[in-house]
């Protein structure tokens, strides 16, 4: 089967005029009618909305003069995300008639590049566990095997996309929120560096952790997405030529498993073979009780109307949090920035895996305790978290799949955002 088109492709069709906005956004719809109920991908779907803003695109075509880059291209956005005249959510029962008047800002520059709002993708409660199965709807499932989680906090975005319902979906990542369900799915996940997007989400994100990209099939789409997203195309410099690789498959959480660790190795092949300098480095030191502060405090400035409505998990990271000495959690994000920036070292980039293992089934951390499900979970972030709090630039990249069937993603982290992509282009040609 050839590729399917990409968004930045579908954009380039509907400005020529070979499509229209309109035809695009009644595929997606129906794509989602079609294939949702299976999945549990989107929490909201906004058909009258999107369609008349479809209308109006294509009418800016037929008058002509310069359109945005993904001009009337339909995108999901994430339910951590305000959208003007829809329940914002947040993945709670806290928060279940919780109606936004306006866009927030993430829709608005959405708007702005020329995307098509067609609804809510679905999120972990506040973004805080790496799969999606909050109690407000049932758990997003992974379209390469349903009985497994299509991973969290954006795993909504990522079921939409890998299924085709949508070309491209915006997420946002925390912890490792847009790149674990990438690698879950098989799409390119890119979480661009603090200095390419200064935080967004302001008191929401009080420790400047969360950043806003996208799931997608190519390298150009996310690329393109972030430069919609930072209000201005990517302003450096191109990286070097030979860049410095390091390569590394254990962490504090544990070690890569046979099948992850290959497909690193297969990649830091295909980097050497493009002439970069690639050796094996050093694992980085530190624990999960060394970063709980900087997570709890964070979900502890959240202002909820109905704490009792929380999850278990939820209420106990909130809990935690209020209990932790004020600046607790600004102290422990400020020694482990230094930790990862010192472990860096001269290196232009290091190689990883994007997770330690496949996706896990749905239902695989229910039942157990607040503390030991978080602690199970995090392993999935073990090799995504520290680089939201040293604010380096870090993508999946798709890598295969498994002897069942699970898609695989290894991890590209950089000083700077033209690294990664230069990176990811090498090992990632689209889908």
């Amino acid at each position: 089967m050839p590729p399917s088109p990409s968004a930045l492709e579908l954009a380039a069709a509907v400005a020529r005029g070979q499509v229209s906005s309109e035809s695009l956004v009644r595929e997606a719809l129906a794509r989602i009618e079609a294939g949702d109920p299976a999945l549990a991908a989107f929490v909201g779907v906004y058909p009258r909305a999107a369609l008349s803003a479809a209308r109006r695109a294509d009418a800016r075509v037929a008058a002509g003069g310069p359109l945005p880059p993904f001009h009337g291209v339909p995108i999901g956005v994430k339910d951590l995300d305000l959208v003007a005249g829809t329940w914002t959510r947040f993945g709670s029962r806290a928060f279940r008639w919780f109606w936004s008047p306006a866009d927030g800002p993430v829709a608005r520059r959405l708007r702005a590049g020329g995307f098509i709002l067609v609804g809510k993708t679905s999120t972990s409660e506040f973004g805080a566990m790496p799969v999606t199965e909050p109690d407000i709807h049932p758990p997003t499932r992974n379209p390469a095997n349903p009985a497994h989680t299509a991973g969290g906090s954006s795993g909504g975005a990522a079921a939409a996309v890998a299924s085709g319902m949508v070309p491209i979906a915006q997420g946002s990542d925390g912890g490792g929120s847009i790149r674990i369900p990438a690698a879950f799915c098989g799409l390119y996940g890119y979480k661009p560096s603090r200095a390419r997007i200064p935080p967004l989400y302001g008191r929401a994100d009080p420790l400047g952790i969360a950043y806003v990209g996208g799931l997608t099939r190519t390298v150009e789409d996310s690329a393109a997405l972030v430069d919609v997203l930072a209000g201005a195309p990517l302003p450096v410099a191109p990286p070097p030529d030979r860049l410095r690789v390091r390569v590394c498959v254990r962490s504090a959480l544990g070690t890569a498993s046979p099948e992850v660790a290959d497909a690193v190795t297969a990649a830091a092949r295909s980097l050497a073979s493009a002439g970069h300098e690639v050796e094996e480095g050093a694992p980085m030191e530190g624990s999960l009780d060394e970063f709980l502060p900087v997570w709890q405090q964070q979900l502890a400035a959240l202002p909820v109307p109905f704490e009792g409505l929380l999850q278990p998990v939820t209420r106990w990271l909130r809990r935690e949090g209020r209990r932790l000495p004020a600046g607790a959690g600004r102290a422990a994000h400020a020694a482990l920035s230094a930790r990862v920036h010192t472990w860096f070292g001269d290196a232009d980039l290091w190689l990883t895996p994007t997770v330690v293992d496949p996706a896990p089934r749905v239902g695989a951390y229910a039942g157990l305790e607040p503390r030991e499900a978080f602690h199970a979970a995090a392993r999935l972030g073990a090799f995504t978290a520290p680089f939201n709090v040293s604010g380096h630039a870090a993508a999946s990249v798709p890598a295969g799949v498994s002897a069942a069937g699970l898609p695989i993603g290894v991890q590209l982290v950089g000083k700077d955002d033209a690294t990664v992509l230069q990176a990811s282009r090498i090992l990632f040609p689209g889908l």
